[in-house]
C-alpha cells in the first residue's frame, strides 16, 4: 500500500482531463485555469514517476498508464460520491435510528411494520439490523431491541418482554417418524442443552443434524420442513398463525428477556417515545 496518496484535487484534474480529451476542458468544468489543471498532471505524473499523457500541442490523449489510472479513478471518484451522499441520510428530518437483532427484524418487527407507519407516518425509521451489540455511546443509535443486551453508559434500559422457548416443526414433518426427524440445532438458549435440563422432555431429538449461528435462520428452517426445532415464542407467533409451525409439546422452558435501550439523548424525543409506545403496546398484546 502506498504511503503517501496523492492529493484528490490532482485525481480529479486528471479524471477530467482524460474523460474530455483536453486540458482546457477539464479547467472549464472544474472552475479552474488551464495552466492550474496542467500543473495538477505534472506533479501527479511526478509522484507517479511516469507519463499519463502523450501531449501534442493543443491535444492530449492517454498512454498505457493513463488507461489504467483512468478506470481506476472513475470509480474511486463514483464510490466516494455515494458515500458522501448517503451521509445526508443521517440528517434527514424525523428520522428514528433502531437497532435490533436480524433475527427481531425478520421475524417480529417486519410484519409489523405496515401496522406502525399507519400510526406513525411521519416518523422516517432506519432499522440497523446487526449480530453485534451496539456502543449506544459512539453510535448514532437512538433505540436498541435487542435479547443479548445489558445496561450501558449514557443510556436507559428496560426489559420488555420474558421470552419462551418450545419445540416445533412444520406440520409436514409430524408425518415423519420421530426416529427419522432432522434436529435443528442453534447457539445460546436455543441450543437443545437447555430444553434436555429445564423441560427434561425427549421429543426426539438427537445430538447430530443441522446446525445454525443465526436464531433467524433456525427459525425460517424450522418454518421450511427442515426438521424440529427449539424456537422463540414471540419471534415464532406469525409462523403459528400462518401455520408453518406445530408445537411438538405444550411444555416451554425460560428463554432469553428481549430489552429496549434508549440513548439519553432521545429519552425526550416524539419519535423515539411513538416508537417505545407502539413496542410497548404490541408486546403487552401479545404477553
Amino acid at each position: 500500500m502506498l504511503k503517501h496518496w496523492p492529493p484528490l484535487g490532482t485525481l480529479r484534474g486528471f479524471e477530467a482531463a482524460a474523460r474530455l480529451g483536453s486540458f482546457h476542458k477539464a479547467a472549464a468544468e472544474l472552475h479552474l485555469t488551464q495552466s492550474a489543471i496542467s500543473q495538477q498532471i505534472r506533479s501527479l505524473e511526478a509522484y507517479l514517476e511516469q507519463p499519463l499523457f502523450f501531449r501534442n500541442g493543443r491535444s492530449v490523449s492517454l498512454t498505457d498508464a493513463g488507461h489504467d489510472l483512468l478506470s481506476t479513478t472513475q470509480a474511486l471518484l463514483q464510490q466516494l460520491a455515494v458515500g458522501i451522499r448517503r451521509l445526508g441520510q443521517y440528517h434527514k428530518p424525523n428520522q428514528l435510528v433502531l437497532n435490533t437483532t436480524p433475527m427481531f427484524a425478520r421475524h417480529w418487527l417486519l410484519p409489523r411494520l405496515a401496522d406502525f407507519r399507519r400510526q406513525h407516518p411521519d416518523v422516517d425509521l432506519w432499522i440497523f439490523s446487526t449480530d453485534e451489540v451496539p456502543d449506544m455511546v459512539s453510535q448514532t443509535i437512538d433505540l436498541a431491541v435487542r435479547d443479548d443486551i445489558s445496561p450501558q453508559a449514557e443510556c436507559s434500559f428496560k426489559v420488555l418482554y420474558a421470552d419462551r422457548l418450545y419445540p416445533a416443526c412444520h406440520p409436514s414433518v409430524l408425518a415423519v417418524p420421530s426416529e427419522q426427524r432432522t434436529t435443528l440445532h442453534g447457539e445460546r438458549e436455543m441450543d437443545w442443552s437447555h430444553w434436555e435440563v429445564e423441560a427434561g422432555i425427549d421429543v426426539g431429538q438427537k445430538d447430530q443434524g443441522l446446525n445454525f449461528s443465526d436464531p433467524g435462520l433456525l427459525l425460517d428452517a424450522a418454518c421450511s420442513g427442515l426438521g424440529i426445532a427449539l424456537v422463540s415464542q414471540l419471534l415464532s407467533r406469525q409462523a403459528l398463525a400462518n401455520g408453518l409451525l406445530q408445537p411438538l409439546v405444550e411444555e416451554t422452558i425460560r428463554g432469553p428477556n428481549w430489552a429496549l435501550l434508549t440513548h439519553r439523548d432521545s429519552e425526550n424525543n416524539p419519535l423515539a417515545r411513538s416508537f417505545s409506545e407502539w413496542l410497548l403496546s404490541n408486546l403487552v398484546a401479545e404477553g
